[in-house]
């Protein structure tokens, strides 16, 4: 199949080089012209605008969109709508607010162009593992399209199936899902990325006691001078909290116990509060997701060993750098 791509950061570029190296093709669109060239040099067709990437592919010709939620999103899709024709589609890949999805689809709907939503989790390490897809829009749409999915996602790999799940959709086991409507991809990541807020909050926390259990406040007696990083590692082994999660903080410390290069400054992507604003919409208790929001908004103020784990986190599965510090 082919594809075009617009937005070859982080995670657009990585998506693109998977899918060549499943042997589509795909033209590349990217404002910057190194990372045009970049693309270039691993087998893509460059485009230098927009109007160039839709004239290098096939009708019905698809495009998919990976820059940061807001405005730049926003502007793409609206000048891809005024150059594509009725049948074509857009995908939006990034971290967009699902309310925006349902709206966009409306309109684009009217001028006979198709959308679909991708949550689309992998960060870093997706080219190489494949990346979790949840996937909203037209049933017949999503199903045209099933070979990049496919080629995108992790597959089955050597993870042991779930008993009981036969006769159910078995694109779940392959790592990628449709999950309803437009809108409803990202919502599913939404809430997939506010749960993630509330596991990395609980593994910071527990290695921030861990680390000053050796403090002089406490009785002698009752002091531990805890090695975090042989922790780490043996909880990865047969512990019912071992996850990927667990495994990217044990890299992280690892190969710096005291994670002295970070200073501990947690942004959040703005997925943590879209989760709470669904939370308060449905009258739903989420006593963790919230709390693991506000430790963030706190500790851009007063940072603790727990938070410069949670940026070693950030910074290992998706290159996430602190602001105004090398991570």
């Amino acid at each position: 199949m082919e594809l075009g791509i617009v937005g070859l950061g982080r995670m657009g570029g990585n998506i693109a080089l998977r899918l060549m190296d499943a042997g589509h093709r795909i033209v590349a669109h990217d404002v910057l012209a190194e990372a045009r060239a970049r693309l270039a040099a691993a087998g893509a067709e460059p485009a230098e605008s927009l109007a160039a990437l839709v004239a290098g592919l096939a009708a019905p010709r698809t495009v998919w969109v990976m820059l940061p939620a807001g405005a730049v999103t926003e502007t793409a899709i609206a000048a891809l709508a005024d150059l594509l024709s009725p049948g074509d589609c857009i995908i939006d890949g990034g971290n967009t607010f699902y309310k925006d999805d349902i709206r966009r689809a409306a309109t684009l709907q009217a001028r006979g162009l198709d959308y679909v939503d991708v949550g689309t989790s992998g960060g870093v390490w997706g080219r190489e593992r494949g990346y979790c897809m949840m996937i909203g829009g037209p049933a017949q749409t999503v199903n045209r399209l099933d070979g990049l999915f496919a080629a995108l996602a992790p597959g089955a790999g050597d993870v042991p199936r779930t008993p009981g799940r036969e006769g159910r959709d078995p694109r779940a086991e392959q790592g990628y899902l449709h999950t309803g409507p437009a809108g409803s991809g990202h919502f599913v990541k939404m809430i997939h990325n506010g749960i993630e807020y509330g596991l990395m909050q609980a593994f910071a926390e527990g290695f921030d006691i861990l680390a000053n259990k050796n403090t002089p406040a406490l009785p002698e007696a009752e002091r531990y001078d805890l090695n975090v990083a042989d922790i780490a590692e043996v909880w990865r082994r047969g512990s019912v909290v071992s996850s990927w999660l667990l495994d990217l903080a044990a890299i992280a410390l690892a190969g710096n116990e005291s994670l002295s290069d970070y200073e501990g400054s947690v942004a959040d992507s703005g997925e943590g509060r879209w989760t709470v604003f669904a939370a308060i919409e449905e009258a739903v208790s989420a006593d963790v997701l919230s709390a693991a929001l506000y430790a963030r908004f706190r500790s851009r103020r007063d940072h603790t060993f727990g938070e410069r784990l949670l940026s070693a986190m950030r910074y290992q599965f998706g290159g996430h750098e602190e602001q105004g510090s090398g991570h």
